[in-house]
């Protein structure tokens, strides 16, 4: 069965149409001959009863003066009669009966009121056809073109009749559904609504039509299926509004949305660019680039304001240049976006250290110098401004036969623009205090710890304040005299520069102190004694706005060991610090019971020292609470996993340190600064160290001078006999005429020649300038002139005068 097409089955009939309303049919006379069932409907009379009588019998003769106009000229009001005896007010249409050749007439009635009704209805639909701002059209079910109204007269831009029964498929513009969720294309959707009755509501259509070929608009369209009365389906009905100015704001809102979550997220100039080239690309322009000032890259200000002579650097561009090969080459005869003019060099690299050049009359060219936005055709170029200072520029381009940048998107470009800058400024800020943090950093923790006789050594610094990479704890290793080392670890409360700082003072202390050759329980005391001080003087300073004082010196701790390869003997103290790990040759593990000691600063108990005899091979590890103690895992479980660690040896000392920071700080991440210095025990070999015991006689200096030279030849190094015989002879004499005896002589070959000369006074010798007729007093500055070093440590029993001399070169 062909199923009639909309125009065919669409009810347009009104009130008065013959084929619904009440008819009848009267003579010349006005005597009714033929009486319709409508018209039996309407007043209740039977046929039998009325043929045959005048017309006056239930009508009124004459019009009735009408309060509303028809709608159709040669209508009338009349007044019936009921069969029951009301009155009804009916509109009357006349016409003359057609084929009788007699002056008979058809009258046409309904009530007033249903007329009304199809007046409002008629009304209704006129507005549609012509007032509403929806395109409507209504397609059979070919999908052909049977009816639309005005605006979608004024869309296609030519009248209805010019592509009428045209298919929807040959009749749209070029275009395309941006929404998701549906057939992809026009001609599936509307058979779908044909098959199935499901509806289509807001779905999105972007395409330029005919009557603004140059500008995209989208629109809001909708798409159900049409049935007659008896529920056959006569086609599809299509509603469409202009939703373009609420699309795109949308869109911008979308994409400033988009910018917020993605910019500023990294403290990184660079980072931060390409997240601006990702966010635009390709939803705002085809090619974005930003190029800063070479000042920014090194955390530097640029200089106020701007001009086309600033030095900038292209950071970040997309799509990549070979991005945009690729596209070159898959798709023939379809252009890419020209990239912005700049020298030859820079342009080959979609990020390069090269200067990029802007030729004269260039937009990028002109922003320079004019500081301000410019819009050339498809190029759109902001600069990125904080404060007054231009930072670099933006360039948003878009492809040949692409809309240009209308006054809402120039804005939107202005406000990507500068959340950009303030993100770049802020990661400019970032990089020059992180420089200035690394700097500070290799300034206080030793970057390179020369080789020792006396161990040897791995270590590991990690601070948990990954943003400037500095922290509060600190490690040392300080060569002493007589081979000796210094092992140094310390932690200061809090984190950060100031605590670094901090820390600073601390190492620099502890290494002024050792190098007095102090034992550990006197450094320890000194360095509490100054940190009670430094205290106190700065509390008496202006503190913070709010009166307080940030403390981050008082309850610093620290571990003082020194490691003696002559004798294998360690001498440590603490101060509130953990004590270290001990490992012997056999991998027996330890923590030396070592006194805590107060933290520093605290003052009111002693310090304590232990000592204790390592092994060769023996390892002493030292290290902070960070490497030990996490939130989920207690001190104790902490030191058990760095023994199990340190129990290995058979691996190096750089192994493991790698291994006891993967083993407590999983994934590199430390809730607290981590310090840690591991030790492997070495001792001097009995033929490198010789040592006599001489009595305080006269006789002394000459018998020492005598038992150097021999040891001296003996090693090879009768190139130092001379200057040694004077520093034996001086210092032996010093302490015969100035101390008691015994003597002591030792002189050690190492990387160094060293003679020491130890007694039993306390008086610490002074280099003078003797006069011209002064007998004496000149020994000790002869002895200054002849060695590289020399200086005094004291004992319990009491002094030792050391030297150092360089050895020959081999």
């Amino acid at each position: 069965m062909t199923v009639p097409n909309a125009e065919q089955s669409a009810d347009f009939r009104g009130p008065l149409d013959v084929t619904r309303a009440a008819t009848l049919v009267v003579d010349a006379q006005d005597t009714v001959i033929g009486w319709s069932p409508a018209a039996e409907r309407l007043l209740a009379y039977q046929p039998q009863d009325i043929v045959g009588r005048p017309l006056a019998t239930f009508l009124s003769p004459g019009p009735t003066p009408s309060v509303l106009p028809l709608p159709f000229q040669g209508n009338e009001i009349r007044i019936a009669r009921h069969r029951d005896g009301r009155e009804l007010i009916v509109a009357i249409a006349m016409c003359p009966l057609p084929g009788t050749g007699t002056a008979a007439r058809v009258l046409v009635a309904t009530e007033l009121q249903d007329l009304r009704l199809w007046e409002s209805r008629l009304a209704l639909l006129h507005g549609l056809a012509t007032q509403s701002p929806l395109g409507l059209a209504i397609y059979d079910t070919e999908l052909r073109l049977t009816w639309c109204n005005a605006m979608y007269e004024r869309e296609m831009g030519r009248p209805f009749a010019e592509f009428r029964g045209l298919r929807a498929d040959q009749l749209y513009f070029e275009g395309k559904f941006v929404t998701t969720g549906h057939p992809p294309t026009l001609d599936e959707v509307m058979h779908h609504v044909l098959d199935t009755g499901e509806p289509f509501l807001d779905l999105h259509f972007q395409g330029r039509p005919p009557s603004d070929p140059e500008t995209d608009h989208v629109w809001s369209c909708a798409y159900y299926r049409l049935q007659d009365a008896d529920g056959h389906v006569i086609g599809v009905c299509e509603d469409a509004f202009d939703i373009s100015d609420r699309y795109k704001a949308q869109q911008r809102l979308a994409l400033l949305v988009e910018a917020g979550r993605g910019i500023g997220t990294a403290l990184d100039v660079t980072v931060t660019a390409e997240k601006l080239t990702e966010v635009a690309v390709p939803e705002f322009a085809e090619t974005v680039t930003v190029d800063l000032a070479r000042a920014v890259l090194e955390g530097e200000v640029p200089t106020a304001g701007g001009s086309a002579a600033m030095s900038l650097v292209r950071v970040a561009r997309c799509p990549s240049e070979e991005a945009d090969q690729e596209t070159r080459a898959g798709r023939p005869g379809q252009q890419p976006p020209p990239p912005p003019p700049v020298n030859a060099v820079s342009a080959v690299s979609a990020v390069s250290d090269s200067l990029v050049e802007y030729p004269a009359g260039s937009p990028q060219y002109r922003s320079l110098s004019s500081g301000g936005l410019v819009l050339d055709g498809t190029a759109l170029v902001v600069p990125l401004r904080a404060g007054n200072s231009t930072l670099g520029l933006v360039t948003f381009m878009r492809g040949t036969g692409s809309a240009t940048f209308d006054s809402g998107e120039v804005a939107l470009a202005d406000e990507l623009a500068a959340r950009t800058a303030v993100s770049i400024d802020n990661a400019r800020r970032f990089t020059r205090e992180r420089t200035a943090s690394l700097a500070l950093q290799r300034q206080l923790l030793p970057q390179h710890v020369p080789e020792q006789s006396a161990v040897d050594l791995a270590y590991r610094y990690l601070p948990s304040d990954d943003m400037t990479g500095v922290g509060g704890d600190w490690f040392d290793v300080i060569p002493l005299s007589g081979t000796r080392v210094g092992l140094v670890v310390g932690d200061v409360v809090g984190h950060g520069l100031q605590a670094a700082a901090t820390m600073g003072r601390l190492r620099t202390t502890v290494r002024a102190f050792a190098q007095m050759d102090l034992d550990p329980v006197e450094l320890l005391s000194r360095l509490d004694d100054l940190v009670a001080q430094s205290v106190e003087e700065q509390r008496g300073e202006q503190g913070m706005s709010d009166g307080t004082y940030a403390d981050v010196t008082t309850g610093a701790t620290c571990l003082y060991a020194v490691y003696d390869p002559v004798s294998r003997r360690c001498v440590m103290a603490r101060a509130g610090h953990l004590p270290p790990a001990v490992v012997d040759p056999d991998g027996r593990l330890s923590f030396p019971l070592l006194p805590a000691g107060p933290p520093l600063g605290i003052g009111g108990l002693p310090f304590e020292s232990l000592e204790i005899e390592l092994p060769v091979g023996s390892l002493l590890a030292l290290f902070t609470d960070g490497l030990v103690e996490a939130r989920d895992r207690d001190i104790d479980h902490g030191l058990e996993i760095l023994g199990q660690v340190l129990s290995d040896r058979n691996a190096s000392l750089e192994a493991l340190c790698d291994r006891a920071v993967a083993e407590l700080l999983p994934g590199g991440g430390a809730a607290d600064d981590t310090a840690l210095l591991l030790v492997r025990t070495r001792e001097l070999d009995s033929s490198q160290v010789t040592e006599w015991e001489l009595p305080a006689e006269r006789v002394a200096a000459g018998r020492a001078r005598d038992l150097a030279t021999r040891q001296l030849h003996h090693w090879g190094l009768e190139e130092l006999s001379f200057a040694t015989e004077l520093v034996v002879s001086e210092l032996v004499t010093n302490a015969v005429r100035y101390a008691e005896g015994p003597i002591q002589v030792r002189l050690i070959r190492d990387r160094t020649l060293l003679c020491e000369v130890a007694d039993r006074g306390h008086t610490s010798p002074h280099l003078r300038h003797s006069g011209e007729e002064d007998e004496g007093g000149r020994g000790l500055f002869i002895v200054a002139q002849l060695v590289q070093r020399w200086g005094t440590r004291y004992t319990r029993s009491g002094k030792t005068i050391w030297t150092e001399q360089a050895l020959p070169a081999m």
